[in-house]
C-alpha cells in the first residue's frame, strides 16, 4: 500500500505535466503554410491572378520544398454567374478573360533544366458551380449551337441542381489547370508552330491583348502583347490539361523553363468527365493547397512533358456501374465535322468512313450517349450534352484495327441514384 506522501507526489507530478499540456491539438503545428489570396471581385482587380503566360509574370510569393503552397482560385471563365443564372447570361462572358490563374510562385532553389514534383494535397470547393453549353465551343458545336447553363450546389458529398433532376454528381476534383512558366525559347517554338498551323486554317488562339493580363505585360500595348501565349490549348509547360485523373495525392511532374519555375494552378472542375465534351466541366472557384515535394535536379531532358504519379487515385473514381457506347469512324455523307474543317476535301466530304480517326469516332460514340440518355432516362438533349461533360468517359479502345479505330463512352450510372446524398 502506497504511503499518503507518496500520492501526494503522484499528483502534484500530474498536475505539473497536464499544465505543459496544450489545451487543444489544433496548437500543434508541423505545415508551414505560403497563402497566394484573392483580392476583388474579377482577375483584374487582383495582382495576385493572370490570364497569359510568358516568362516575365512576376512571381507573387517564394516558397521552399514542403511549403504547403495554398491557392485561393477563380472560376474558369472569372463569370459573373450565380446559382440564379439563366443562359442569357452567357452573353456577358468574355472569352478573352480566359483562364485566370493564380500565381505564379517561385520554388526556391529551382532552376531551368530541373523537374519539380507537385503533391495535389488538398481542394476545398465553392458552394456554387455551373456547367454552361457556349455558342461555338465543344466538342459538338455544330450540333449544340443555343446557350444553355446549369447551376449546381456544391458540397464535398455531390453536386446536385435543380436543372439536373434526380442526378447527383460525385466530389472528384481536380486542377483544370496546372503548370509553370515558359521560356523566352519555348515561347518562340510555340508561337511558330500555332502561326503555322493557323495559316493551315487550324483553329488556334493566338496572343490577343485585350482582357490581357498583368496588363502592363500582355495587354493592348503592352511589352509582350505579341509574345503571350493563350491559356486554352495544353503545351509544355502543362496548363489546360484538363485531365481528370490529376487528383487529389497525385504527384506531378513539371520541366522547369525559368529559374523558380513559376508554379500556378487555376481553373479547378469538381467533376468532370474524360473529354470535357460540352467545354465545360463543374467549374468553381477553390482553395486548392498544393506542396513541391522534390526538386530533381537537370532531369527536364527526360520529362519534356507534365507527368502524372498516382497510387489508387484512378480506382477511387472509376464507376461501380456503368453504360457504354462503341464509336468507330463513321459519319454521314457530306458531313464535315467541325475539328476537319481545315482538311476539308472531296475525298473527307463524300465518305461515310474515315480511316483510323480517333475524333470521329469519339463524335461517333458521344451522339450515341447522348441518345441512350435522352431515351432511357428522360433528359432533353442539353441536359443530356451537360451529363456527358460532367460525367462521361471517352476512351481509346484499340488503335490496330484498321480503317475502324474504337473510342468507347462510359456513363456512370451512380449519378441517378437521386438519394445517394441528399
Amino acid at each position: 500500500m502506497r504511503s499518503a506522501t507518496a500520492l501526494t507526489v503522484i499528483a502534484v507530478s500530474s498536475a505539473s505535466l497536464f499544465s505543459q499540456a496544450s489545451a487543444d491539438t489544433t496548437d500543434q503545428r508541423w505545415m508551414n503554410n505560403v497563402e497566394i489570396a484573392k483580392e476583388g471581385d474579377h482577375c483584374s482587380d487582383d495582382p495576385n491572378c493572370f490570364n497569359r503566360y510568358h516568362p516575365d509574370i512576376p512571381s507573387k510569393a517564394d516558397a521552399d520544398v514542403g511549403d504547403m503552397i495554398v491557392f485561393h482560385t477563380r472560376d474558369a471563365l472569372d463569370s459573373e454567374f450565380r446559382l440564379d443564372s439563366v443562359a442569357d447570361d452567357l452573353a456577358t462572358v468574355d472569352l478573352g478573360l480566359v483562364h485566370p490563374m493564380t500565381g505564379p510562385v517561385n520554388i526556391v532553389g529551382a532552376e531551368r533544366g530541373d523537374v519539380i514534383e507537385v503533391e495535389i494535397v488538398d481542394i476545398a470547393p465553392d458552394q456554387y458551380g455551373y456547367t454552361v453549353i457556349a455558342p461555338g465551343f465543344g466538342f459538338l458545336r455544330d450540333i449544340f449551337t443555343e446557350p444553355y447553363i446549369v447551376n449546381w450546389r456544391l458540397t464535398r458529398n455531390g453536386a446536385v441542381s435543380d436543372g439536373m433532376p434526380g442526378i447527383t454528381i460525385p466530389f472528384e476534383a481536380f486542377p483544370g489547370s496546372i503548370g509553370v512558366m515558359p521560356g523566352e525559347p519555348e515561347l518562340d517554338k510555340i508561337l511558330k508552330r500555332e502561326a503555322d498551323l493557323a495559316v493551315a486554317g487550324g483553329v488556334v488562339l493566338t496572343p490577343s491583348g485585350p482582357g490581357a493580363l498583368p496588363a502592363d505585360l500582355c495587354g493592348e500595348g503592352g511589352t509582350a502583347e505579341d509574345r503571350c501565349l493563350r491559356t486554352i490549348p495544353p503545351r509544355e509547360n502543362g496548363g489546360n490539361m484538363d485531365v481528370q485523373q490529376q487528383q487529389i495525392g497525385t504527384h506531378m511532374l513539371f520541366p522547369c523553363f525559368i529559374d523558380g519555375c513559376g508554379l500556378f494552378v487555376g481553373d479547378i472542375h469538381y467533376a468532370q468527365g474524360d473529354g470535357e465534351v460540352g467545354g465545360t466541366a463543374i467549374e468553381m472557384g477553390s482553395v486548392t493547397t498544393l506542396r513541391v515535394v522534390e526538386i530533381h535536379k537537370g532531369e527536364a531532358e527526360n520529362v519534356p512533358m507534365p507527368a502524372t504519379k498516382g497510387n489508387d487515385q484512378i480506382i477511387k473514381i472509376e464507376p461501380n456501374r456503368y453504360y457504354q457506347t462503341v464509336g468507330i469512324p463513321l459519319k454521314a455523307a457530306g458531313e464535315v465535322p467541325p475539328s476537319h474543317a481545315y482538311l476539308t476535301s472531296e475525298k473527307i466530304e463524300n465518305l461515310e468512313n474515315l480511316n483510323e480517326d480517333l475524333t470521329v469516332a469519339s463524335r461517333h460514340a458521344l451522339l450515341q450517349m447522348i441518345d441512350y440518355i435522352v431515351e432511357e432516362h428522360g433528359l432533353t438533349r442539353e441536359q443530356a450534352y451537360v451529363l456527358c461533360s460532367v460525367a462521361v468517359d471517352l476512351r481509346i479502345g484499340q488503335v490496330v484495327d484498321v480503317p475502324n479505330y474504337v473510342v468507347t463512352a462510359t456513363l456512370n450510372l451512380s449519378v441517378f441514384d437521386k438519394f445517394r446524398h441528399y
